[in-house]
């Protein structure tokens, strides 16, 4: 029977490092984070052109890879704060008003958890020298689509593990314990 039924048993995750999940195995699971863009704001051709460049994108890739999408909780707390010492150094009543209004909208926003989508893709590999290879090739066949990527932090790492095997929400702690 079971020792232990944290999820740490059974998920092969030993730590987050250097931007990289190290497995129980070895592996090491890396990726890039991609900024997102609204091509739907484009004209038809435009459309077209990106549409083309990231079928050419994904037909380059020759390694497995997950595509993950996931939300992250929107922090815009220093945006409020700012916000609020602009309206107690702001005597005009329009300045004002509009201050206010935009403070409200900001507090409707942290109240209907609204989220930022982000877009990654994740892969396995051997070795460090690997996973740059593979950063490398990722980032800059991405760029030819107009699109910009990054390597993955250990902070998005983290918050991808958080967001599937703990709904969402950041332990601190340890993980978990499934009953």
């Amino acid at each position: 029977m079971n020792q232990s039924s944290s999820t740490e048993n059974w998920i092969t995750v030993k730590e987050i490092n250097n931007n990289m999940i190290v497995l129980d195995n070895k592996k090491l699971v890396s990726g890039i984070k991609i900024v997102p863009k609204n091509i739907f704001i484009m004209d038809e051709i435009s459309q077209n052109r990106v549409i083309d460049e990231l079928r050419k994108f994904y037909n380059q890739i020759d390694f497995e890879f997950w595509e993950i999408v996931a939300d992250r909780p929107t922090n815009i707390d220093l945006y409020i704060s700012q916000l609020e010492l602009q309206l107690n150094n702001v005597s005009k009543p329009a300045i004002r008003k509009l201050l206010v209004d935009d403070i409200a909208k900001a507090d409707n926003f942290v109240q209907n958890d609204v989220v930022d989508t982000e877009y990654f893709i994740l892969f396995k590999a051997d070795t460090p020298d690997e996973v740059s290879k593979n950063i490398r090739s990722l980032i800059s066949n991405l760029a030819s689509s107009g699109l910009i990527g990054s390597q993955v932090s250990n902070e998005d790492l983290r918050m991808l593990l958080d967001n599937f095997l703990n709904g969402g929400k950041t332990f601190t702690e340890r993980t978990v314990t499934v009953q």
